[in-house]
């Protein structure tokens, strides 16, 4: 493991450390602002108008365990109107399951990467929207729900799509709060690849999501970028620039000028629940520095008197599974996928710490 000096999490500005959750509450948001003006931008505010529409409902879907739901939501900012559509899966044999919202790169229900039956058989309802139905993956922000949020030259924190396909997945989670048939005390936020980056900002953003899980994020996601093999910053702002505000490509080559690391991103789904999975084969997103990242991210869960990540080793084999801290972690044989043996394992580290 590169062991090249992260930035402390629990250190403040003036070199003072946190001692206490309080303190930790008060910097958290410091540390949040920090993110958003470097990283990916501030999320917009909250919209001035919001509603859901039900536009399909299948009862006896899933072998008649459970009821299938199309919902269209349609938020408001200022004088302009948009709507995309999601969609909700709920057992019918759970009374008030535990739910996942799946950022998901597709509409599909069921989904390569979203094996719906399994998940209902697990007792778990399913919410998922596909992210380019809230705005395309491309650096046209007149599209989507982008065009709500105007953006003027020269300003260099404005949202990136990150920000913005965490803000969608944001509305989707004001539904789930007001549903009666589930347990909105564990709701799961869960992306894969761009989409767990995505998953961690929304996660970090709203605490509302008590679960916060990332798979394959890699880089500017769950991995820290000092030291990291494979996809460096210079990558990932030079072929997807819009994913972040255009401050962060000032830091191409110089992670090491970072003023804060991807731990810190991490830190702040605390004292949240928090699971991160890696792909043994996925150098790209580089296994060791999304572990790395998880263990540097376990002090502020201890200021809480909890534990954070429960791994001893550096580099733990394939399939070697560590649920038993409120930071979970696993790494799975094979490549960048999001996987059922991945669903299995976020499915029993959600039944093993519910609230």
């Amino acid at each position: 493991m590169n062991h090249q000096t992260l930035p402390n999490v629990l250190q403040k500005s003036g070199g003072e450390l946190l001692t206490s959750p309080k303190e930790w509450e008060e910097h958290r948001e410091s540390l949040l602002f920090l993110l958003s003006r470097e990283e990916y931008g501030f999320l917009p505010s909250a919209p001035d108008g919001l509603s859901f529409r039900l536009v399909e409902k299948r009862e006896n879907y899933c072998a008649s365990n459970a009821v299938f739901e199309k919902w269209e939501a349609a938020v408001k900012v200022g004088e302009q109107e948009f709507s995309f559509p999601f969609f909700a899966v709920v057992p019918t044999q759970v009374k008030k399951p535990m739910a996942f919202l799946h950022i998901n790169f597709r509409n599909n229900v069921p989904d390569a990467y979203m094996p719906t039956e399994e998940i209902i058989d697990g007792g778990f309802a399913v919410f998922s929207f596909g992210y380019e139905d809230v705005t395309r993956d491309n650096d046209d922000f007149s599209d989507g729900l982008a065009a709500l949020f105007p953006r003027s030259s020269g300003e260099k924190t404005l949202p990136g799509k990150i920000s913005i396909w965490a803000w969608a997945a944001i509305r989707v989670m004001d539904h789930i709060v007001s549903r009666k048939d589930i347990d909105t005390a564990n709701v799961a936020v869960i992306g894969h690849s761009r989409l767990g980056k995505t998953a961690l900002w929304a996660g970090a953003n709203d605490p509302r999501f008590s679960f916060v899980i990332s798979n394959d994020s890699g880089c500017s996601g769950a991995a820290v970028s000092r030291g990291k093999q494979g996809e460096q910053i210079r990558d990932v702002t030079t072929t997807f620039p819009y994913w972040f505000c255009e401050t962060y490509r000032s830091y191409q080559g110089k992670e090491e000028e970072l003023p804060f690391d991807q731990h810190f991103l991490l830190s702040l789904i605390a004292p949240r629940k928090l699971y991160v999975s890696s792909a043994q084969e996925d150098l790209w997103a580089d296994p060791v520095s999304e572990l790395r990242a998880c263990k540097e991210a376990s002090p502020v869960y201890e200021l809480y008197g909890i534990s954070g990540l429960l791994c001893p080793e550096d580099a733990p084999a394939a399939n070697a599974v560590f649920p038993e801290g409120n930071i979970g972690y696993h790494i799975r044989k094979g490549t960048h996928y999001l996987s059922r043996y991945d669903w299995q394992q976020f499915m029993a580290f959600l039944r093993r710490h519910r609230n």
